[in-house]
């Protein structure tokens, strides 16, 4: 039910560094987390970018919205320097810089499908493939594949539709009373959480109906661990230098 790594590393490198860059992942990295959750939204051009808003200006410097600029241009805006100046320079990396470094560190993935607003099917589309593309050799092999999640119910009929091998998380905050109906529909493997919104109880039907359970964003020591005693099976964080790795 759920065969990827427990503790996740959110948007690279939790509070540590400036997230969804590849200076995050560095940072994770080094501290020793192999398994990693980011953002992937559309440009202006259709190329999938990794960012968390559809708008500039919390992270990355400038204004306007991303779906505005194509992704050579995200490349070039300042998403670092706003976290601390030794990250200055750092820009807008692509689906496709992510992924190779990913791959070359042998760090797992939890892809999370970000559509700016009326871009849901086509994000959708897009990352699948590519993620399809990018593992082409791996799904051949039969080898643990990313996962990819979403709010965005759309962008997950999507991501099925494009490249049904890949395995989908449905990401929800307020578990709704008919989840189970939705997440058989949407032939997912996981349902994925907001910890505080979580009970035992809730917890166990999830496990019960045969899914990976998964939460977002547990950032203590004590929590991780009532998290799993409950069932949990994984979990992201910022707080990767207090939350060991756990495979």
């Amino acid at each position: 039910m759920w065969p990827y790594p427990r503790t996740l590393a959110h948007r690279g490198g939790g509070t540590l560094a400036p997230e969804n860059t590849l200076a995050a992942l560095r940072c994770g990295l080094a501290y020793g987390y192999r398994a990693v959750e980011f953002d992937v939204m559309l440009a202006s051009d259709g190329v999938p970018v990794v960012v968390h808003d559809p708008e500039l200006g919390r992270t990355v410097a400038g204004s306007g919205r991303i779906s505005d600029y194509t992704a050579a241009q995200l490349g070039t805006m300042e998403a670092g320097a706003w976290f601390g100046p030794q990250f200055a320079g750092e820009g807008v990396p692509t689906f496709d810089a992510v992924v190779a470094y990913c791959k070359a560190q042998r760090i797992w993935m939890n892809i999370e499908i970000k559509p700016a607003p009326g871009f849901d099917a086509q994000t959708g589309t897009m990352v699948a493939c590519a993620t399809r593309d990018y593992f082409a050799e791996e799904i051949t092999a039969g080898e643990l594949l990313p996962l990819l999640s979403s709010f965005s119910i759309a962008a997950l009929e999507a991501a099925h539709q494009a490249a049904p091998e890949l395995a989908r998380g449905w990401l929800v905050e307020e578990m709704p009373s008919d989840w189970a109906k939705k997440a058989k529909k949407l032939d997912v493997v996981a349902i994925h959480c907001d910890h505080q919104q979580l009970t035992p109880e809730l917890a166990r039907e999830v496990k019960k109906g045969g899914y990976g359970l998964f939460c977002y964003t547990v950032n203590t020591p004590e929590r991780a661990s009532e998290l799993l005693a409950w069932g949990v099976d994984g979990f992201c964080t910022d707080r990767i230098d207090i939350i060991p790795s756990m495979a």
